[in-house]
């Protein structure tokens, strides 16, 4: 081969490695474009609703601090969305960051757009939750109660609680409520007014107020069917529910009660103190289990304690507990006997006496027996 020839040979080998690397180039930029069109087809159908059409509700509830992650994986599981990496990379790419924690009602037809916008807006559905209120809970409790369930706090429903101001408003409402709810000595003016039952509310953001008064309303209607029957006794209102409400921690059934309560009355009868434990416990704001009384505490001198001085033939200043409809019967209707005393045994077993030395030694069998009840 001359020269030439193998210069035109070499020429030519190197043109045709420049055909084959500008086909090669020309074939990735196909693949990238088309790689880029599939990805951003796949991005864009999956930014589509799951099926067009199908507006059956679905319910989500998303949690406070559940993060784009978590919420992904609950659409994703729920058949809300096509693709959880998707959704995220959505919510990065448009900067989404104030999704609301809630209970939300979607469905198949709704875009990633728009199952987003509705989170953004906190466009939760109203739901309704149950509360059960106990027989002989005080406010304390209640207050506990309201706040493991609802978005209240413990401490701002107890400032509601102890505002005497708020419960002057109430008096003007209810015809049950009246100026002595307002006394000084009285730790929560709306003690035993609020009726132990199973309330629903619309959600958990229920207010204290709307709480206070669904409770008060079925106060109402019970203590409206005995009005004028606590009215002939010669009480108020007040006066009763100081008096039902000590009954009603005293004793678990009705006859244990209606006994307990003409105890009460024979005492008061005679000038005598109610000396009732519960009155103690709730003077020194203790919960009955928490421990025992001191002597000391027994002995102190207060409006709610019975067993402190000069108590003779009295009642509480206030209730101690709201006061369920069993109570309010049995202190209306007590039983009929002359006893004066009553004790009960660690299982709740009620027994009575007429004299001092009966009911001690009924307490030194009880405890010979392991039935005394301690801490």
């Amino acid at each position: 081969m001359s020269r030439r020839e193998k210069r035109e040979a070499e020429e030519n080998a190197k043109k045709g490695k420049k055909s084959v690397l500008k086909i090669i180039f020309i074939l990735l930029l196909l693949i990238i474009i088309i790689g880029g069109i599939s990805i951003f087809a796949w991005y864009e159908l999956s930014l589509k609703p799951v099926e067009e059409g199908n507006s059956q509700s679905i319910i989500i509830d998303i949690v406070p601090g559940q993060g784009t992650e978590g919420i992904a994986s609950a659409l994703k599981e729920n058949n809300l969305i096509k693709d959880d990496l998707v959704f995220k990379i959505y919510c990065k790419l448009n900067e989404v960051n104030n999704m609301q924690a809630g209970t939300y009602e979607l469905n198949k037809n709704m875009s990633v757009e728009e199952i987003v916008k509705k989170f953004q807006a906190g466009d939760v559905v109203i739901k309704e939750i149950k509360v059960t209120f106990q027989e002989g809970k005080n406010m304390r409790d209640i207050a506990k109660i309201i706040s493991e369930n609802t978005n209240n706090s413990y401490e701002d429903v107890m400032k509601v609680f102890e505002d005497k101001e708020y419960a002057k408003g109430l008096i003007e409402e209810y015809w049950f409520l009246t100026d002595e709810i307002l006394d000084n000595n009285i730790y929560y003016p709306l003690e035993g007014y609020l009726y132990p039952d199973t309330y629903t509310f619309e959600s958990v953001d229920v207010s204290i107020d709307d709480i206070i008064k669904i409770m008060l309303d079925q106060t109402d209607k019970v203590l409206s069917e005995y009005q004028i029957e606590i009215k002939s006794k010669g009480y108020t209102v007040h006066q009763f529910l100081s008096l039902a409400s000590v009954v009603e921690n005293e004793g678990i059934s009705t006859e244990d009660r209606k006994g307990i309560a003409k105890v009460f009355l024979n005492r008061i009868e005679r000038g005598m103190a109610l000396q009732s434990d519960v009155t103690t416990y709730y003077a020194f704001k203790v919960n009955m289990g928490d421990r025992d009384l001191t002597q000391s505490e027994l002995n102190t001198a207060n409006p709610y304690n019975t067993r402190g001085p000069n108590m003779e033939g009295k009642i509480p200043v206030g209730p101690i507990s709201n006061v369920s409809e069993s109570a309010i019967e049995a202190t209306l209707n007590p039983s009929d006997t002359d006893a004066i005393f009553f004790v009960a045994d660690k299982n709740g077993k009620i027994y009575f006496s007429n004299t001092n030395e009966e009911h001690e030694q009924i307490i030194n069998e009880l405890k010979s027996q392991g039935l005394w009840y301690t801490y």
